[in-house]
């Protein structure tokens, strides 16, 4: 395998993590799937072991429902959060919508929201739990529905130390700066999403530029804007139907391409002019796992009704490699439906559909050193695994996390249990994993 890519983002991020924390042991986790893009954190060390009495920091209250990720810079954890306000429309009907259910089309009303939302931005202090500020973005019925699993803050906002991108997807993006002022904001509609599942995909942000992947039943498209402005650079459209994943942005010989995982097609574009570099076959219906990359090898993979993985190198990807040496190998067993995959030490971990059990696969033959392995404990998983110090935290929605060794034979480490829920993506930065359940969010760290 050709090893050209510099691993995604990764002089960025350590460039401003060296300016701003010049000397210090700190760590950062400035978007969805932490600094790498991999779910990896490689500075942090957090506990193995906590529950409710034990390693628990501090642990406040959440207002309204979102699954946004938290994410970490500085000295504050921010995350997204859609409170109900006492502000209804009386009267909404149901709408009817085009539904699929194993490939043919149908049709079903679908409840439509009469409870008006305000969009929250928060800031919480990492030592204390202190509330340092939050912003309401907007106000707004949402004008359609979601999953019932699901919530209208599911999107996670991403940073760059200077400014805080927070996304609520048909609510619009908004840009604010480290102190919680208002810098832009941007209104892109509103999407039409398959069943009425509600949305997901988050921006990704590399140099000067932030992506935006709107895929959904209507026109679908992918942008790019300048962080500073909001200010479009150019926009694209997409032959696709709704996809939940975030896109990935990788270095490729110094020049960034933009990899976008989806149920039609899988595709890179180049992040300054939008031009699709490569494209493939697609993954299966309800694409949502964003893509990760190692080494010049990006991995993409769904398992709604299917089960699909492939294994792209992208020194070899141009036009169309579909079929072709490009695809190094691929995978069709025991693939995830929402979590996404977390690839460490030239290992690929995912969990089956959305449940506990777990695949460990060699990132370079695809070999596999186990599968179907359950993951005991854990009761339904939508929350993405993270890694760091050679041990992977998986998180269930009944609130138990399984910490394993990050190792080719299965090797369970800790079973952990808190009193809530989670379905948001745990956050490592240092000592410390920030864990955004149903009720509260908890900073769990050592002594």
């Amino acid at each position: 395998m050709k090893r050209c890519c510099l691993i995604p983002v990764l002089c960025w991020f350590l460039s401003l993590l060296c300016a701003a924390e010049e000397g210090s042991d700190s760590a950062y986790w400035p978007q969805w799937r932490g600094p790498l893009g991999t779910g990896v954190a490689p500075r942090g060390d957090p506990p193995i072991e906590w529950s409710e009495e034990k390693n628990v920091r501090w642990k406040i209250a959440i207002p309204g429902e979102g699954h946004a990720s938290p994410i970490v810079w500085g000295d504050a954890v921010y995350v997204l959060t859609a409170v109900e306000t006492d502000q209804t429309v009386k009267g909404a009907a149901g709408e009817e919508k085009e539904i699929f259910r194993s490939g043919r089309r149908g049709r079903r009303r679908t409840p439509k929201p009469t409870i008006v939302h305000e969009y929250r931005v928060m800031a919480v202090n990492r030592e204390s739990g202190e509330l340092l500020w939050q912003k309401a973005a907007c106000e707004e019925l949402p004008h359609e529905g979601k999953h019932p699993d699901g919530s209208w803050a599911s999107p996670s906002p991403i940073t760059d130390g200077e400014r805080l991108y927070a996304y609520f997807g048909s609510r619009g993006l908004f840009c604010y700066d480290m102190d919680g002022e208002l810098v832009w904001k941007k209104d892109f509609g509103d999407m039409t999403v398959a069943h009425s599942f509600g949305e997901g995909s988050s921006p990704a942000l590399h140099g000067n530029m932030l992506v935006i992947n709107w895929d959904h039943e209507g026109d679908s498209f992918i942008c790019a804007l300048d962080k500073k402005t909001g200010k479009e650079y150019w926009r694209k459209e997409r032959d696709e139907v709704t996809s939940w994943g975030t896109p990935l942005v990788v270095d490729v010989d110094g020049d960034p391409q933009i990899i976008t995982n989806g149920t039609t097609r899988v595709r890179g574009y180049d992040l300054t002019t939008g031009t699709l570099i490569w494209e493939c076959s697609g993954m299966t219906r309800n694409t949502v796992p964003t893509p990760v990359e190692a080494d010049g090898r990006v991995f993409v993979m769904s398992g709604f009704r299917g089960a699909a993985l492939l294994a792209i190198d992208l020194a070899d990807a141009s036009k169309e490699i579909t079929g072709t040496e490009a695809i190094a190998w691929s995978h069709d067993k025991g693939t995830p439906y929402v979590p996404s995959p977390l690839l460490d030490e030239g290992r690929l971990f995912f969990l089956a559909t959305n449940t506990g059990t777990l695949s460990c696969l060699d990132a370079d033959t695809g070999e596999v050193y186990y599968a179907g392995q359950k993951l005991d404990g854990i009761r339904g998983v939508y929350s993405s695994p993270v890694a760091a110090r050679n041990r992977i935290y998986f998180t269930g929605r009944n609130g138990v996390v399984v910490v394993i060794k990050n190792s080719s034979a299965y090797e369970v480490l800790a079973r952990n249990s808190l009193d809530d829920s989670f379905s948001a993506s745990p956050a490592i930065a240092g000592g410390e994993i920030y864990l955004r359940g149903f009720k509260s969010l908890y900073c769990i760290a050592g002594e």
